[in-house]
């Protein structure tokens, strides 16, 4: 009598409740909910399973496979789990899209961050000129705020010279169902990119329109849940892209990066000035290769010094609102190193003189917007007599 199993009505529930708490290794939602798990027998402590995959070649089955099996056999009457693969057909896909977007069942999905109850803060990190180390600096902040606990994305919008994937580590591809795209995740960092939709290490040969339709496409094709923080890897200068991203993402603050010397903060002024015309905020400047560390303690301005505070002072009298200087980079090869590896050095490293100066500014960035929708203001009403 001691080894008699639970009624099936409990434990059905208690299996139902079980797989509730597994979720998607791409969506980060439970399987229950969206539609995945097709049905479920027990008998004698085994537990058959039907799952069905958005797509046949599901690369995250195994995952799927450990995590169903740890969260059913938690439960006292169960020891052993099957799991009978099958892939959704198009009707379920479809389902599962409009799930995903809300139940909407738009022809040309909008862009959930530009939205008015949007509580995504959205940066878009850029500069006037390349080498200046954007996209380390970028990959290196969405690393530190989902260190944080922050859900974050990361679009690489550097359509000519996209790195961020190599960088952060991706070896992924992202996953489509029907007209939506999965981005594939590294570090916890939710990441899409144009290499990982071309071959090898093909060349991007694209203008204006189609740079617009590539960005447009990033932002509201690519499933990327609720996020805390979108961070965009601009192409240096204030091209095609930087003009779209205005029209698409009025409300992205643009962060812009330079390293110390003089040539280069003028340069990067410029790319800061364009939020006179696009009417985006500042939301401020870091300096990048700011010194190097020197074995005896002392530092070497090997480009200078004051440029980052220069751009700075002359943003605020440009924009007129305060642009503050966010921080200093030290100039490390282990923030090289570390990106080449694919873990950025606020994980690699998090002890090292730069990481601990990107986390400054990450902690200044750490900041989660709530909508004022439906929430009372606290505004009292006067009658003028």
């Amino acid at each position: 009598m001691a080894n008699m199993s639970a009624p099936a009505s409990t434990l059905e529930d208690a299996i139902q409740a079980a797989l509730a708490t597994v979720d998607d290794p791409e969506i980060r939602r439970p399987i229950t909910d969206l539609g995945m798990v097709s049905g479920f027998t027990v008998s004698e402590g085994l537990v058959k399973v039907d799952l069905l995959l958005t797509v046949a070649g599901c690369p995250l089955r195994d995952k799927l496979t450990n995590d169903i099996t740890a969260a059913l056999t938690k439960l006292p009457s169960i020891d052993r789990v099957e799991i009978n693969f099958g892939v959704m057909n198009e009707e379920q896909r479809k389902a599962l899209q409009s799930t995903l977007r809300g139940g909407g069942d738009s022809a040309e999905p909008v862009i959930p961050f530009a939205q008015p109850g949007s509580r995504t803060r959205v940066y878009a990190v850029a500069s006037g000129k390349g080498g200046v180390g954007k996209s380390s600096v970028t990959v290196n902040l969405a690393a530190a705020l989902a260190k944080r606990g922050l859900s974050v994305g990361v679009v690489d919008a550097d359509i000519y010279g996209h790195s961020v994937p190599r960088m952060l580590g991706v070896e992924g591809k992202p996953t489509r169902v029907e007209e939506m795209i999965m981005p594939p995740q590294s570090h916890g960092v939710k990441v899409i990119s144009i290499g990982m939709f071309t071959a090898g290490n093909a060349a991007v040969v694209w203008r204006g329109p189609m740079l617009h339709r590539a960005l447009q496409q990033f932002l509201a094709d690519v499933y990327w849940g609720d996020l805390d923080v979108l961070l965009l890897d601009l192409p240096p200068g204030t091209g095609d892209v930087a003009i779209s991203l205005a029209q698409l993402l009025p409300n992205a603050e643009i962060l812009v990066v330079t390293t110390p010397q003089m040539a280069a903060a003028e340069v990067a002024e410029r790319a800061g000035a364009i939020a006179l015309q696009t009417h985006q905020r500042l939301v401020g400047v870091v300096e990048n290769m700011s010194w190097l560390e020197l074995p005896d303690g002392s530092r070497m301005e090997v480009f200078g010094s004051g440029g980052g505070e220069t751009v700075a002072e002359s943003l605020t009298k440009t924009v007129g609102a305060r642009v503050p200087l966010l921080g200093q980079i030290p100039l490390d090869t282990r923030v090289r190193e570390a990106g080449d590896a694919g873990t950025p050095i606020v994980l690699a490293d998090p002890e090292s003189p730069a990481a601990k100066a990107l986390d400054s500014v990450a902690d200044k960035l750490a900041i989660r917007r709530e909508s004022l929708v439906g929430k009372p203001l606290g505004l009292a009403v006067t009658t003028k007599r």
